[in-house]
């Protein structure tokens, strides 16, 4: 090792207690774990999207139901609650999406990657998804 070469620190044995919390995860790491948590979050609520694409297009009686659970709610589930569930989809669909696009854009120009372009993509990610969620989260609460 040469003498301009930083030291950097060695983690042999990693205490949850002292090293976890003093550890600072770059822009990328947290849009690598958003990106799993995303796809989570959408494995999770298939069931709910494959209720609602059905409802939406089996008849008019189906899709006044679907409707309505946005105002009045389903069963005990408030309206407020399901517009919630609904926003966190449409946040996990934008950023799986556009996490995605950008690994495949990494892939693609592998040659390219830098640290400095995971940085900066990785922040474009995640201004580009929260953005897109406050826009059709705006349209869906009915601010415009």
């Amino acid at each position: 090792m040469t003498e301009l070469a930083k030291k950097r620190p060695e983690y042999r044995n990693i205490n949850i207690f002292n090293d976890v919390r003093t550890y600072r995860l770059p822009v990328a790491g947290w849009v690598s774990i958003l990106h799993r948590a995303s796809g989570m979050i959408m494995f999770l609520l298939l069931p709910f999207v494959i209720w609602m694409f059905d409802a939406s297009v089996s008849s008019e009686i189906s899709f006044g139901t679907f409707t309505a659970a946005f105002s009045a709610g389903l069963g005990f589930v408030p309206g407020w609650l399901v517009k919630l569930v609904v926003l966190a989809l449409i946040w996990a669909y934008l950023h799986h999406l556009i996490a995605g696009l950008r690994h495949v854009w990494m892939d693609v120009s592998h040659s390219a990657v830098s640290k400095e372009f995971g940085k900066s993509s990785a922040i474009v990610t995640l201004v580009v998804s929260i953005g897109l969620t406050l826009i059709l989260g705006a349209k869906l609460f009915g601010l415009y």
